[in-house]
């Protein structure tokens, strides 16, 4: 049984960094993309940062790229997103997922695996 679970939120002030932990567990097949989701209440799911596992690339969306990494921990199975300068418009709750044969990483419907989130709460 697939598991992603996530960690590593809470509640941080405007400046400030967390890391998120995600580990993975009973995959049978290896999956091709990883990334992080956000969601605020009332909006859409985004996506925030991802790693294609065989070569390592990463991307960003425009509002985290230079204040977030992504990064990847294979002999841990855990992906892991270092979060600096936060800022208040960063408050979400964030998902962790996974899929074979992503070709839109930023595109939700693309992952099959989801995590149960994990809340980053920054305030002002």
């Amino acid at each position: 049984q697939v598991q992603l679970v996530e960690s590593g939120g809470g509640s941080v002030q405007a400046g400030g960094s967390l890391r998120l932990s995600c580990a993975a567990s009973g995959y049978t097949y290896s999956p091709n993309c990883m990334a992080w989701f956000r969601q605020a209440p009332g909006k859409e799911r985004e996506g925030v940062a991802a790693i294609y596992t065989r070569k390592g690339y990463t991307y960003y969306s425009d509002s985290v790229k230079g204040r977030f990494t992504i990064s990847r921990d294979y002999a841990k199975n855990t992906v892991y997103l270092q979060m600096n300068s936060l800022k208040p418009e960063d408050t979400a709750m964030y998902y962790c997922a996974a899929g074979a044969g992503v070709m839109s990483w930023s595109s939700p419907g693309h992952f099959s695996d989801w995590g149960q989130g994990t809340q980053v709460t920054v305030s002002s």
